[in-house]
């Protein structure tokens, strides 16, 4: 049998991120004030890099005009011998931001300013989730069951045939243990992650593989969590070291790893309107113009303004002129000072581009729910919205818009809002259009301030008065909302 070479050529599509895009990562998530706290402390731990001055005197300015742009200096350094990329190396890696910045996360709540007065229940946080998955009303009415029947820490401890029983016998739907258990996958993937485990080994599973944690010791985390659980929670750290066959170092960072993760994570959400309302400042402000139309302005607050330091460029200027002659010394000093340099460049650059993407995100937004906006934050006017909308609007990735709406917060002239409330789940009337779930709840607290308050309507009617709103619901829908809105049944509300 003769043999012959063949060669075929086939396209495949890979997708691996750089340090500075991890490190973009990183800093997209967090909200303006712990970004004051991530910018001071990028200054201690960096020399090269300082504060500008927000009023230069005219000596300063001169000298500002003379060094040119971000960019020319970028390309100065390259041509000085640096990489741009090459000298960042690991530094920006999530996995390296020190401990204390994530100690710093109550104080940063603790220090924002404005009142968040229309707080969500931890079941409004994750229903406003839902909106973002393909689910037909069979399926968004079984994950709203599912979402119900969470405990307070976010676990789901029934057992999924005991949940298909009350399904089909109180709610007339009918759902088995596969579409329960799948459905379950979609809830675990919402934010934070861990909601939806049955056990708290599974919750601390479901946070290690988030795609979104990439850190060298995530394998290894994963293998305590897995295969070592009870030493783990006995916090019998010498036997897991052994048993994963690795050095102190490394195991320390494990450790830290896994102490990081929430064994509670519906803790995360909110608690209700009873619970005291958060404080917030705005990532963001929206108002009306003259013309009508909404401007975006992104709030800077406390964030210093960054350039790189005048003594490690000059002396990168000065060791590049000789480097044939350096000493060992001076040629220590000047791939220190190089390092140093490139590095305070990368994260100046990566605020800029953060605050370019916010913007743009920001704006997506603003024009998909432009009636809001325009009518006096009118909630009936939100339209159901996307992720993959509004990323596709701002020309980024779904993961982008994520990252930027988590945890960001806007203020109007009526308000503050969390992003998050401008993304909703949608219903479809007789017509063909598509309703926000806000839609429903808005004409609902209509319908019930309009009743007669001597013979209140029951769910059954208030289901007949939406429908013949172009908003048809179900009977149980129409009970949900009313006990998330607060709204006591018909009887207690007959006066």
């Amino acid at each position: 049998m003769s043999q012959k070479l063949v060669q075929n050529q086939a396209a495949v599509q890979t997708q691996q991120l750089s340090s500075l895009q991890v490190a973009l990562a990183g800093l997209m998530e967090l909200p303006v004030t712990e970004l004051a706290d991530r910018v001071r402390d990028e200054m201690v731990d960096n020399a090269a890099l300082e504060e500008a001055d927000r009023e230069p005197d005219a000596d300063s300015a001169a000298a500002e005009a003379d060094e040119g742009s971000g960019e020319d200096e970028a390309e100065e350094w390259r041509d000085a011998g640096g990489d741009f990329g090459e000298a960042m190396g690991d530094y920006f890696n999530e996995d390296e931001v020190p401990d204390y910045l994530r100690d710093r996360a109550d104080a940063a709540r603790d220090r924002r300013e404005a009142p968040l007065t229309d707080s969500t229940s931890f079941y409004d946080d994750l229903l406003s989730q839902v909106g973002e998955h393909e689910l037909n009303d069979h399926e968004r009415e079984v994950m709203t069951y599912l979402i119900g029947s969470l405990d307070a820490d976010g676990l789901l401890r029934k057992d999924l045939s005991a949940l298909a029983d009350e399904l089909a016998i109180y709610h007339g739907v009918k759902t088995d243990t596969a579409e329960l258990e799948r459905l379950l996958g979609v809830l675990q993937t919402f934010e934070p992650r861990g909601i939806g485990a049955r056990s708290l080994q599974e919750c601390l599973r479901l946070q290690l593989e988030d795609p979104e944690r990439r850190t060298p010791w995530k394998k290894l985390a994963l293998e305590v969590v897995n295969h070592y659980y009870k030493e783990f929670i006995g916090k019998r750290w010498d036997a897991l070291r052994q048993r994963l066959g690795v050095d102190e170092a490394t195991m320390d960072h494990v450790r830290h790893e896994l102490t990081r993760l929430n064994p509670m994570p519906g803790s995360a959400l909110g608690s209700g309107a009873s619970a005291l309302a958060p404080t917030v400042v705005p990532d963001f402000y929206v108002y009306v113009g003259a013309d009508g139309l909404p401007e975006v302005e992104v709030n800077d607050g406390d964030v210093p303004e960054l350039r790189v330091s005048r003594a490690f460029r000059d002396s990168i200027r000065q060791y590049a002129g000789q480097r044939d002659k350096l000493t060992r010394q001076q040629r220590e000093a000047y791939v220190y000072a190089r390092q140093k340099v490139d590095a305070a460049q990368a994260f100046i650059g990566l605020v800029s581009r953060r605050r370019q993407t916010l913007l743009a995100v920001m704006r997506a937004i603003v024009s998909l729910q432009l009636p809001f906006f325009t009518s006096d934050d009118d909630e009936s006017q939100l339209r159901p919205l996307t992720l993959k909308e509004v990323a596709a609007r701002a020309g980024v990735d779904i993961s982008t818009v994520s990252r930027a709406t988590g945890s960001k917060y806007v203020q109007t002239a009526y308000g503050i809002y969390p992003l998050k409330y401008f993304f909703s789940s949608q219903f479809t009337n007789e017509a063909g259009d598509e309703l926000s779930a806000r839609q429903v709840r808005a004409a609902l607290r209509e319908i019930v301030d309009a009743e007669d308050k001597q013979h209140p309507l029951s769910d059954e009617a208030i289901t007949a008065r939406l429908k013949e709103r172009g908003l048809p619901v179900a009977r149980r829908t129409v009970a949900k909302y009313r006990e998330q809105m607060g709204i006591p049944p018909a009887r207690l509300r007959r006066e």
